[in-house]
């Protein structure tokens, strides 16, 4: 499917902020992306929202187009500029649907500011805590999380490596595309990644200190979590085994809760079964009030 975004930027306070706009009639929808990524992993699902829904889909601060500041990965700051970016556009209590941190995001912003939203996807995030999880101290995740270093690849190299990973069993347009939007090319001819690691690494300590669990129950809106599930033994069942824990945790302490599980998906759910997730969030909006 083609991709219909216009793309626009907006400026808030003193920080531009990129967006693809996918227009349509009805509930706003706003797409987040975890990090290192861009708005358009979002774009093999945005188009088969906007018979139904005004769909949008942003570059978070220091990623894709956006504007890359030393400083203000922390919460707050983060969840200060979606929250401006829908009051600024007149989006009427969206539908927020976040990815990985993005999903974190997405939970912050309902917690904190409960009349801005009207409902949260949750797309394999929003659920874990880093520091929750058994002999992990921060060292260890400073250390795990931090980004690979991929700046002696060409363009071309990249996309030959990405293609032996788990996106290779699903290799689109769209991926490639995906991909691409989170690196420039150097004049060497070289990829650099548009979240600096400097950057990146504030983004892994406000996860770090984030606490989910105690965020659930200051959120009043619907949620709708769609989780990814590995079949396999070691690292996989042990982390399938983290994931529904965390989740049950979130199902106690949610008020209005639902969870879906797409079997044999990779973390990546937009660009491995966007239909399903579209369905999905079509679904859940029904039930959303206005």
């Amino acid at each position: 499917m083609d991709d219909p975004a216009v793309d626009r930027d907006i400026t808030l306070s003193g920080l531009r902020l990129a967006y693809r706009d996918y227009a349509g009639e009805g509930r706003p929808v706003v797409l987040l992306h975890g990090v290192a990524s861009n708005a358009r992993i979002w774009s093999p699902v945005a188009p088969l929202l906007t018979p139904r829904f005004r769909v949008l889909a942003v570059d978070q601060r220091g990623h894709g187009q956006s504007d890359k500041p030393s400083s203000g990965y922390d919460f707050p700051s983060v969840v200060g500029d979606v929250r401006e970016l829908i009051e600024a556009l007149g989006l009427e209590r969206p539908l927020v649907a976040g990815h990985s941190w993005g999903g974190n995001v997405a939970l912050e912003l309902a917690a904190r500011h409960p009349e801005r939203v009207a409902g949260l996807v949750l797309v394999d995030g929003g659920f874990m805590e880093i520091s929750a999880r058994p002999g992990m101290t921060w060292e260890r995740a400073e250390r795990e999380l931090a980004p690979p270093d991929l700046t002696h690849l060409t363009p071309a190299q990249l996309i030959e490596g990405a293609k032996q990973w788990e996106l290779g069993a699903i290799w689109s347009e769209a991926v490639e595309a995906a991909l691409l939007g989170n690196f420039e090319v150097t004049e060497a001819g070289t990829v650099r990644a548009y979240l600096s690691r400097a950057n990146h690494m504030q983004v892994v300590r406000a996860l770090w200190e984030q606490r989910p669990s105690e965020l659930y129950r200051d959120v009043r809106c619907p949620v709708l979590f769609v989780l990814a599930e590995r079949e396999g033994e070691g690292r996989a069942r042990e982390w399938n085994e983290m994931k529904r824990v965390a989740v049950e945790r979130a199902q106690e302490r949610l008020a209005d809760c639902q969870v879906l599980w797409l079997k044999q998906t990779i973390h990546d759910i937009p660009l491995h079964r966007p239909g399903e997730l579209a369905q999905a969030i079509e679904a859940f909006a029904e039930r959303l009030e206005r």
